[in-house]
């Protein structure tokens, strides 16, 4: 296998598997030490599934969907600490490369409150947390008008774990390799209620494509969570004259913490 489909498979999160060559037959010609012929090696042209994997040869063909699948079942196993080390150590795609820290998430772990962003920005990217820079500044501010706290009841996070180039969004397929870290944070956090922030956020824990106008002020549902849709901090600090909407659905995700709260208490 050549040097540079090496290099493709890492970008892509699919890095070669190595299989043990089950032990052959004492005296065989193909002990564990005997070189691998050439008819039975992994170049271009033969079937993986036909050929027997031998001693020391690299596995792919069928890496692409398996590896997908156990990915995600090992993520989804994780304690807080195996999965911050995941989170810190992952190349699953292309953003890991030009990162310079992954921003994992901060905020209380046992907290009612969660709040996703869509990715980390050259702020969150340089310190290794969410929301540091003018946006969060925005945040902690809508937070504290609704009389929450950073890190208290209140954990904070992002759709992917890397800073996309430019502060772009981030692509579905790099979407894709980070939602089981989020979907893992969630199963751990066990919010009461999710704040999608900003529309990439929000059509990314949904699954559908939808205007923001149409998502805000309904209390929509992530895996039986109850989830809100508002403004992201950095589109108001493009566009004060929202800012009064963003006012609107933090009143409305009180009413609806209070009512949910009312909900616990009455089934106690």
């Amino acid at each position: 296998m050549s040097t540079r489909r090496d290099e493709i498979l890492k970008e892509m999160g699919l890095a070669p598997l190595w299989r043990l060559r089950v032990a052959p037959a004492a005296g065989g010609a193909g002990s564990a030490d005997a070189t691998p012929p050439a008819s039975v090696s992994s170049s271009a042209g033969a079937s993986p599934a036909a050929a027997p994997a031998l001693h020391g040869e690299r596995v792919t063909a069928e890496a692409p969907a398996q590896s997908h699948d156990a990915r995600r079942a090992a993520i989804m196993q994780m304690d807080w600490p195996a999965l911050k080390a995941a989170v810190a150590q992952c190349t699953a795609c292309a953003l890991h490369a030009k990162r310079t820290n992954t921003v994992f998430g901060v905020g209380d772990e046992n907290a009612d409150w969660m709040f996703i962003g869509e990715g980390p920005g050259a702020d969150e990217d340089a310190m290794g947390d969410p929301f540091v820079g003018q946006a969060g500044k925005l945040l902690d501010n809508m937070l504290a008008a609704i009389g929450l706290k950073r890190a208290e009841n209140v954990y904070i996070a992002n759709v992917v774990k890397c800073r996309p180039p430019g502060n772009r969004n981030p692509e579905p397929a790099e979407a894709d390799q980070c939602e089981p870290f989020l979907e893992r944070q969630i199963e751990l956090i066990k919010p009461k209620l999710i704040v999608a922030l900003g529309r990439v956020a929000a059509l990314n824990l949904l699954d559908r494509d939808a205007s923001i106008a149409s998502l805000r002020g309904r209390v929509l549902d992530y895996k039986g969570i109850p989830l809100l849709v508002t403004y992201h901090p950095a589109y108001l600090l493009r566009s004060l004259t929202e800012k009064a909407k963003a006012w609107e659905d933090l009143c409305f995700a009180v009413r609806t913490m209070q009512g949910l709260q009312a909900a616990n208490a009455n089934a106690e």
